[in-house]
């Protein structure tokens, strides 16, 4: 906030932003504008506006073709179902064991070597984070052949970035005055970890589980398009055949194991936190 002068009454103005300051602001719009319009003319270079005008039509075709949903096709994906939650349990179960070392080497109040292990373990978690768990099942279905194995690896890497980075997080956000109360009972440091950090986020540590649990079961979902099984595999078939009754059938099954998931995701934390 500045003040300014009234020419013609000589009374003190106060004002939110200097000149300068609204100049820049404006600019700053102006700049933003510019970069949006730059951008759009990148993205849509390519763009078959004839294709863009039809596409209404074509929508309403397709929908009108994924209706009635082929109810009979429900019991074939019954296996794929099982699969899938079992693609995300494992998954998860196997980068909470792989995040947790992960994260205590990248807090700043529990790593043995902020210089060295620090660094690489926040590599990790930035490395996991950065790519999606489409592109792990890709590389991993090349290296291992299609099948669940290659899902519930894919599942795993991506959610060590996701839990180590929380858990991390709040592992530094820990009360120092337990850990403190326990190192003066002479406590060593293998004691202060389990009895003064542990306590403390064991709460949140469930509830980023339970929730990382939910988010994999919507990605394990679709992993079968590019060959690690589930129901995604059986959306592939369908789609390759123009199957939309069977389409909707499986988006149905989707979409009522992610709302199941979500309220058991719910629940537990709200048990837990």
């Amino acid at each position: 906030m500045t003040d300014a002068t009234d020419h013609l009454t000589g009374d003190r103005i106060w004002t939110w932003r200097t000149p300068r300051h609204r100049l820049l602001l404006w600019a700053g719009w102006l700049g933003l504008v510019a970069l949006f319009v730059f951008c759009w003319q990148v993205m849509t270079r390519g763009t078959i506006w004839a294709f863009v005008q039809d596409a209404p039509r074509q929508a309403a075709d397709i929908t009108d073709r994924m209706f009635p949903p082929a109810l009979g096709y429900l019991p074939e994906l019954m296996v794929p179902l099982w699969d899938t939650l079992n693609m995300a349990t494992l998954g998860t179960m196997l980068g909470v064991v792989m995040a947790v070392p992960v994260a205590f080497l990248a807090a700043r109040n529990t790593s043995p070597s902020p210089r060295l292990l620090r660094p690489l373990a926040m590599f990790v978690i930035v490395a996991s984070r950065s790519i999606n768990a489409l592109i792990w099942a890709l590389l991993l279905v090349a290296i291992l052949g299609p099948g669940l194995l290659a899902g519930i690896i894919a599942i795993a890497l991506r959610s060590i970035g996701f839990i180590g980075k929380l858990l991390y997080e709040a592992i530094e956000e820990t009360d120092p005055r337990q850990i403190e109360a326990v190192t003066a009972t002479g406590a060593g440091p293998a004691q202060i970890l389990t009895y003064g950090i542990v306590p403390q986020v064991l709460p949140t540590f469930w509830g980023i589980t339970v929730f990382r649990w939910d988010i994999n079961i919507r990605e394990s979902a679709i992993l079968g398009l590019v060959g690690a099984g589930g129901l995604g595999l059986k959306l592939q078939a369908s789609l390759n055949t123009l199957a939309w009754p069977q389409v909707t059938m499986i988006m149905i099954v989707i979409l009522g194991t992610v709302v199941v998931s979500e309220w058991i995701s719910a629940r537990v934390r709200r048990a837990l936190i």
